[in-house]
């Protein structure tokens, strides 16, 4: 698993979840997710059940801020961190 991976993963996720399907194009990776509105806070509660799921992470509280959850590149770093990948 590599960062562009889990970049596209986590747009598709994204769009799928809480975008309609034509702004797909617009979400850049550096976005912010909560400042642009895409996702509220129960949005990052989903948005970090998927990564667990998906990457066999723990989200800890302590890591639930917006340098690690705040746009699609700093998801796929964060998870980069965290895989040891």
């Amino acid at each position: 698993m590599n960062v562009d991976t889990v970049e596209q993963d986590t747009r598709q996720f994204i769009v799928e979840t809480f975008l309609a399907k034509q702004d797909e194009g617009q979400l850049a990776e550096d976005a912010s997710l909560l400042g642009e509105g895409i996702v509220d806070s129960t949005g990052i509660l989903e948005l970090i059940e998927h990564l667990e799921k998906t990457y066999g992470i723990t989200v800890l509280d302590e890591e639930m801020t917006a340098d690690n959850l705040d746009s699609i590149a700093k998801i796929a770093e964060f998870v980069r961190r965290k895989t040891g990948a």
